[in-house]
């Protein structure tokens, strides 16, 4: 029954709730009976991706092992770009505040807070008292309403958790000291720039917070002791090779 009366439906044209339903699936990216992805929309992400920034050596077309691009619709893709690009830039600062909060601790012109923040940086959040918390959350919390909305969709029925169809992800019009070029070639070579630096970025970050938790050591107080017990054991192939008593490796060094 319900192919026949598909069969009138369509004999008679298609009305317009037809057709605005059909309208709905094609951009939610899912069949009637919500079992996949429409082979369509699905096509549509994928070469989307394919011209984004961040498209580069050594890998020639969009690197997916997952096939994650295969399998969503173009809304969730550009939903997960933006969410790539800001924690890149997030990563970005954290990575670089780390090394820079590491080093000046000592300075005497570093804001220290009295000299209350020492040792490895994963440490430093529950040194730091009041006076700094409070205007850092106002600050996140004026920059996240103003890239809401720059950015994402008024929540809806059909479009909840979506940016604006408008919207380019990761252009929030920021650009004080208008290093964007115009040139459209150069723009996107500057873009993948930034999004493979903050690719690195996220591994570095995770990789610092990761080495500090084992091995309770600043970044590059770990490097300057690897360097040091390198330098020592090379040593010691040469006093060995020679006939000389070997240089002992001191004891905070035998672990690392």
């Amino acid at each position: 029954m319900a192919v026949a009366m598909r069969s009138t439906v369509q004999k008679a044209g298609a009305s317009p709730r037809v057709s605005a339903r059909r309208s709905v699936v094609v951009r939610s990216g899912k069949t009637l009976g919500g079992k996949g992805p429409v082979p369509a929309v699905e096509q549509d992400a994928y070469e989307y991706l394919k011209t984004c920034p961040g498209v580069s050596a050594p890998f020639d077309n969009v690197f997916d092992p997952a096939g994650l691009a295969r399998t969503t619709n173009l809304r969730d893709l550009k939903r997960w770009r933006e969410s790539e690009i800001v924690h890149g830039r997030v990563s970005m600062l954290a990575a670089l505040g780390f090394i820079v909060g590491e080093q000046l601790q000592d300075f005497p012109l570093f804001f220290n807070f009295d000299g209350r923040v020492e040792g490895p940086a994963i440490y430093h959040f529950q040194q730091i008292g009041q006076g700094f918390w409070e205007p850092l959350l106002i600050f996140i919390g004026v920059a996240e309403s103003y890239r809401v909305a720059v950015a994402w969709a008024t929540p809806t029925g059909t479009g909840f958790n979506a940016l604006k169809d408008e919207y380019e992800p990761g252009y929030l019009g920021f650009d004080p000291l208008n290093l964007l070029p115009e040139d459209e070639a150069a723009r996107k070579e500057l873009q993948t720039k930034e999004i493979n630096n903050g690719r690195l970025a996220m591994i570095a970050i995770a990789a610092f917070v990761a080495q500090e938790l084992v091995e309770q050591t600043e970044i590059f107080e770990h490097l300057f002791l690897r360097f040091e017990k390198e330098a020592i054991l090379e040593l010691d192939d040469l006093e060995r090779d020679i006939g000389l008593p070997l240089t002992p490796l001191p004891e905070e060094l035998k672990g690392i």
